[in-house]
């Protein structure tokens, strides 16, 4: 990116910002026809954005919500209420156990507070790793009911497991 002020004679100062953008590497080696063949990108300016208005935007082109018709309104799985914590992605555990796994992450870059709220009733919350096997040294989430208090680090990404009634 490249910003150019000039004087204008009419208005001052006028600002110029060049945005440039490289996508494609075609590196030779090890394989040379890296990157060959047609290729699509999609693009998103939002002026003035904030870095919660870039990850929205970003998951609006790269995972458009879907939606389905049917007879009537479906509760969410799982909310949350601040924009800072992102959930990407809720699912039933690997083992076929029934739990159901959370995975979110703090979105800004800082420190963020949420209250997360599970749809369904739950018996009790493990944090996991990726893999979803249980972390010994992770404090015990701060709960009440189906709401969970969380405290997330900058960039922290979490893996809550979620047993039901």
């Amino acid at each position: 990116m490249t910003r150019t002020v000039r004087m204008d004679s009419d208005r001052g100062t006028t600002t110029t910002t060049t945005v440039r953008v490289s996508l494609l590497r075609a590196p030779r080696f090890p394989d040379p026809e890296t990157d060959q063949g047609v290729h699509r990108f999609q693009h998103a300016l939002v002026p003035g954005a904030s870095v919660g208005d870039a990850v929205r935007e970003g998951w609006r082109i790269n995972v458009p919500e879907r939606r389905v018709t049917g007879a009537r309104e479906v509760a969410p799985l799982v909310s949350v209420d601040a924009d800072a914590v992102v959930v990407t992605a809720v699912k039933l555990a690997d083992d076929g156990s029934g739990d159901v796994v959370v995975r979110f992450h703090e979105a800004h870059g800082g420190r963020a507070r949420a209250t997360l709220t599970a749809g369904f009733d739950v018996a009790g919350i493990t944090a996991t790793d990726l893999l979803e096997r249980p972390l010994t040294e992770a404090p015990a989430p701060e709960r009440d009911g189906n709401r969970l208090l969380l405290r997330l680090r900058p960039f922290e990404l979490v893996t809550l497991r979620f047993a039901r009634h």
